[in-house]
């Protein structure tokens, strides 16, 4: 919570007895960072705390590459300074903001990889003097001989530069260098003593109106200050520009370390100073290390898994993934920047950012409803205060700004999940009124859904299938509510939404395709295999894999098929068909078995789709081959983009041996548990025990299963029965 100052001491304190209650077992030790670095996995690598604002690493030179865009990719060997903001996972970049750069010499502020460093402040690295684990990470600077230590708080990041003996070193505040998409617009550094400067950044990019403040403290007094902007070197102590850098110097002896603590807020330069009296007064770097890895190893704990070491290294930096985001985004006094720009200042909730919603309804705000009970209400807080500010619920929100980014209206599910799990703290009536008004605008092809009961392909130019089907997700989500709430008439209304899918279906083919105004299809033959990225029905797929997008309403997707039969039998034929997307198709469609994508999130359902149809071996063998094959404790561990948490939560629920087909309700379809037991920390003191008889690679096949003892039929689990304690054994054969 975004409460009232808290003392240093205090803090610290409540997180060694929490850290000491752990000592009988360190879960940090499991987690490998560069899991998902490689490849298309985008995962954030750096020092951090959970859900924290700062997100503090090394932001490689390259910029505008795809599998760049966490700003750091496993491939790269440079290194442009140290990023207080990073995403993790996404396909987009940004951020990267407030950037420092330990140098000595003489350096041009511009990137540039010349052979001969003559230009450009960069550096080379070797991947053998790197050092990454749970809230601490480290580098040598190849080309300065400098090393660099970095830990955080939720709202710090700590530096240490350890130099060598020299009149010309430096630290570089870079308030010029985003990532991808991102550039300044504003940027303003003062110097407001001989260890402080401060300033902040504003910038444009898939966040389009960012702004970050910051306060810099130093443990050694700055010998000069050099500003630059565009034009080049400027005299004074302040100044305001589109293109601002400061070099601090130093003169250093031989090992001498330089420490920074930087502060950020979302609010002004007093807020940032505000945060770093709470957070990180002291200048112990050891013991904010230590205090960072004792809040991931809290967290961590909350699963606690038997397994072979190969598996507990992907489980927990799964689980260590789906907790970089949502990310606090506000001050230790309440304050925080709205959706509306405006500064609001709330105390009884903590307000969070880099809602990926798109992704993360499927698994993670799922996951996040068994093992962080305590954060649902302010989750669920900042987005109607989002609702308050903008009039809707966020879609993909960064940084206080709506992105608008990918289709339907993903934070509906997660609203109406919290409702129908009966989660309080926030205005359950607001909460309804939020959904019902975000379904109810004529933005992003609503209007179209509302006047034919589909969104055609000729009204919306593109990805109006795509747009449709997540919508009826969303809508069937608040029929499940208002069935909760009495609301009849809007319970009538909006499940018939829901059922939109039915127009697209062709039973001539058995797929999903674009359908006109005129209710016609497509004139042009369907290939089921293509695949055009953002200029077709669908949104990061095909047919093949649209046509399974109804996780709502199972059965009536079953009845277009004709037959449970007929369901199954092209279903199986999803995982074995082998066909070409075709030149345009997005990067996201990664991780193919036959035509079922893993590496995006419209698949990550479709395994489960057996269970509900009365074949559970079928379920079980295909989690068991997504699970074993699509993850690794390599840095290509990842098949696909992590997705601010998405593709490691998926992981996690089935490892357990459950996911949440439906989007909110809380039935979680069975599947087969990878581990042999596991400890849920539930809440309230509660666990919820997993163990296994006969697990193996061979043994992967449920025989049988109870639930507190008792025989368990059903195809799913009761997220009840899971928030109430006790536990299930299965009994597993081939």
């Amino acid at each position: 919570m975004c409460m009232k100052q808290i003392s240093y001491l205090i803090v610290s304190a409540a997180l060694c007895v929490a850290g000491c209650n752990q000592q009988q077992h360190n879960f940090t030790q499991y987690v490998d960072p560069y899991i998902g670095s490689g490849e298309h996995g985008h995962v954030f690598v750096g020092a951090n705390v959970p859900f924290g604002l700062v997100q503090l690493g090394p932001t490689n030179l390259t910029q505008g590459k795809w599998d760049w865009c966490s700003g750091y990719h496993i491939s790269d060997s440079t290194i442009i300074g140290f990023g207080h903001t990073h995403l993790s996972g996404t396909g987009i970049g940004d951020l990267c903001d407030i950037n420092l750069m330990p140098a000595v010499g003489e350096v041009v502020l511009k990137r540039d990889t010349t052979a001969d460093y003559s230009t450009g402040f960069f550096s080379l690295f070797s991947r053998s003097r790197e050092k990454v684990r749970p809230g601490y990470y480290a580098v040598h600077l190849d080309r300065y001989k400098v090393d660099v230590e970095l830990t955080a708080t939720q709202r710090v990041g700590f530096h240490k530069y350890t130099f060598p003996a020299s009149t010309e070193a430096k630290v570089i505040i870079d308030l010029e260098s985003g990532q991808n998409w991102d550039r300044p617009t504003e940027g303003f550094l003062v110097q407001e003593s001989d260890t402080v400067l401060s300033g902040y950044r504003y910038s444009k990019g898939w966040a389009n109106n960012q702004k970050i403040f910051f306060t810099a403290v130093f443990s050694k007094p700055i010998r000069q200050l050099i500003l630059s902007d565009s034009s080049g070197a400027r005299a004074g102590s302040s100044l305001t520009a589109k293109r601002v850098y400061g070099q601090a110097l130093f003169d250093t002896h031989d090992k001498e370390a330089v420490y920074v603590k930087v502060a950020l807020s979302p609010v002004s330069i007093d807020n940032a100073k505000l945060n770093m009296q709470a957070e990180l007064p002291a200048w112990d770097f050891d013991n904010t290390v230590q205090l960072a890895k004792q809040a991931w190893n809290n967290e961590l704990s909350k699963i606690d898994i038997t397994a072979d070491k190969r598996t507990r290294r992907i489980f927990y930096t799964a689980l260590y993934h789906t907790m970089i985001a949502p990310s606090v985004f506000c001050d230790v006094n309440g304050d925080y920047r709205g959706a509306d720009d405006k500064i609001h200042s709330d105390r009884s909730f903590t307000n969070y950012t880099t809602l990926s919603l798109w992704d993360t309804y499927r698994a993670a705000h799922p996951l996040m409803t068994i093992i962080h009970p305590e954060k649902m209400s302010d989750i669920i807080n900042t987005m109607l205060n989002i609702y308050k500010q903008q009039g809707k619920l966020p879609v993909w929100h960064l940084m206080g700004c709506e992105t608008n980014c990918m289709v339907g209206n993903p934070a509906i599910p997660v609203v109406a999940d919290a409702l129908l799990k009966g989660y309080e703290g926030f205005d359950a009536d607001l909460a309804f009124e939020a959904m019902k008004a975000s379904a109810m605008l004529d933005e992003r092809g609503l209007k179209y859904l509302k006047q034919y009961g589909y969104i055609p392909y000729d009204k919306e130019k593109e990805e109006a299938l795509s747009k449709c089907m997540e919508y009826a997700i969303a809508d069937w989500s608040i029929a499940q509510a208002a069935q909760a709430f009495g609301y009849t008439d809007d319970y009538d209304y909006f499940l018939q939404r829901s059922k939109a899918y039915k127009y697209y279906f062709d039973t001539a083919t058995t797929f999903v395709r674009g359908l006109a105004a005129d209710g016609k299809f497509r004139d042009k033959p369907l290939n089921p295999f293509e695949a055009v990225h953002r200029d077709n029905d669908y949104t990061e797929g095909n047919a093949w894999q649209y046509t399974w997008l109804v996780p709502h309403d199972v059965e009536g997707l079953v009845a277009l098929f004709g037959s449970r039969e007929r369901f199954v039998q092209k279903l199986d034929s999803l995982f074995v068909v082998q066909g070409e997307l075709g030149e345009h198709a997005s990067p996201d469609i990664s991780g193919l078995i036959g035509q079922y994508a893993h590496g995006n999130e419209p698949s990550h359902h479709i395994a489960y789709l057996y269970a509900c149809v009365g074949q559970p071996r079928k379920t079980a063998e295909r989690v068991r081959e997504i699970l074993t094959t699509m993850y690794n404790d390599t840095p290509q561990g990842l098949s696909g983009n992590e997705d601010v948490g998405q593709m490691s939560a998926w992981y996690v629920l089935s490892a357990l041996g459950f996911y949440q087909v439906e989007p909110a309700g809380g039935k979680y379809v069975l599947g087969s548990p990878l581990v042999k037991k596991a400890v849920i920390k539930v809440g309230n003191g509660k666990t919820f025990t997993i163990t296994t008889s006969n697990n193996s690679p061979t043994n992967k096949y449920p025989h049988s299963l109870s639930l507190n003892g008792k025989p368990h039929t059903q195809s799913y689990l009761d997220f009840i029965d899971i928030e109430q304690g006790g536990g299930v054994h299965w009994v597993m054969g081939k």
